[in-house]
């Protein structure tokens, strides 16, 4: 398919006057166009994703009560196109013009990576201020940042020492870590993770995290992987998955991708296989099966914002932009969203694009953002 003909269907899917036909080749198109800088997708797995997508258009014909509506999808995707040159005539319409006018002048950057690091000495190092380089030795482990930014441990020599390093991120930022054991962690905004410099030689690999990580672990069955949160453990052996531990967040929840693991929260004790979620509240675990791409978006520069409680994207976004949100009592409790929204926009086309839902609107007033009917 030609340029021409996909900004030709874009530009009456945006007005609102298209045919079935003109809908399905651009929500076809749209949806390989947010789909083709992720790595490692085979063409077997883009037709199985593409068939998703139209499961779910089917579904959002019957569901338009209190639902944001298509029009985010498309919103997102042709803001992207805007980028790579498919023109400026998509979907712009009044209001737009109206919230771009108005929150220009309060426009927030998108999040970027970053990180503090606190040594066990007590030492701070800001990550996204210092050079290429080893950043400390203590106890025989070298600490190491490389060109992308990336913490490298190296064990030098054996110690019982255990000195404990917390690597901390702000609202607004995010980092990677590569621990000692070569298990590697992505911190989302607003989290720490605490750590022993000479975690492989501890019996137990254990870690404390507050606020939200992903882990790639390493496997290693002499050697359990311990996850610690305020309220559960997780235990792994070599496995990929997402904690999000947020004090604002309803309950603590735990979502597997690769292998297994086991959440233990008192005497309750849950173990979850690959798309499953278990959900810890109070103590209480329940284990439901999950789009694990909302979960997982952050790591991969995206709000994927798919059927997701709107209070909660809303967290999301403000952490990532470092805003406080503040809610009418007009806006109803019960909102879900939809779309997916690359992380590196400005606050302003965040929330023009979920404007277009026509579910909500928006007020800009310094570092707060006001939402009401």
């Amino acid at each position: 398919m030609e340029n021409k003909d996909i900004k030709d269907d874009l530009v009456q899917v945006s007005s609102g006057k298209y045919s079935t036909e003109q809908q399905q080749i651009a929500e076809r198109w749209l949806f390989q166009l947010n789909m083709k800088n992720k790595p490692g997708l085979s063409e077997a797995k883009l037709d199985d994703a593409e068939a998703e997508v139209w499961r779910r258009l089917e579904e959002r014909k019957v569901i338009l009560t209190r639902r944001f509506r298509l029009w985010p999808r498309i919103a997102v995707a042709a803001s992207i196109a805007l980028s790579i040159g498919i023109g400026s005539l998509l979907y712009f319409n009044s209001r737009d013009k109206q919230l771009i006018e108005q929150v220009a002048q309060h426009d927030v950057n998108p999040g970027q990576q970053g990180a503090t690091l606190t040594l066990a000495n007590g030492t701070k190092i800001r990550l996204s201020e210092v050079s290429t380089g080893k950043l400390a030795d203590e106890a025989g482990v070298i600490i190491t940042k490389t060109a992308n930014g990336e913490l490298i441990y190296e064990i030098k020599s054996n110690t019982n020492e255990n000195k404990i390093n917390t690597i901390s991120t702000s609202n607004g930022e995010t980092y990677r870590v590569k621990l000692p054991d070569g298990s590697v962690v992505w911190l989302n905004s607003g989290s720490s993770l605490t750590y022993a410099a000479n975690l492989i030689q501890n019996k137990k690999r254990t870690v404390q995290l507050a606020g939200e990580g992903y882990f790639e672990i390493t496997k290693n069955k002499s050697h359990p992987f311990i996850v610690k949160t305020a309220d559960q453990e997780v235990e792994v052996l070599g496995t990929h998955f997402n904690i999000n531990s947020y004090k604002d967040e309803l309950t603590t929840t735990t979502t597997l991708l690769e292998g297994s693991v086991k959440i233990s929260a008192g005497k309750n004790v849950k173990t979850i296989v690959p798309g499953d979620q278990a959900r810890n509240n109070g103590g209480q675990i329940s284990v439901a099966k999950v789009n694990t791409e909302n979960v997982t978006d952050w790591k991969d520069g995206e709000f994927n914002l798919d059927g997701l409680d709107f209070r909660m994207a809303m967290r999301k976004i403000s952490r990532w932009y470092d805003v406080e949100v503040v809610y009418d009592k007009s806006v109803p409790e019960d909102i879900q969203s939809g779309g997916w929204i690359p992380r590196d926009n400005k606050l302003s086309s965040i929330l023009k694009l979920i404007e277009n839902s026509g579910q909500v609107k928006f007020r800009v007033e310094g570092k707060k953002v006001y939402v009401y009917k």
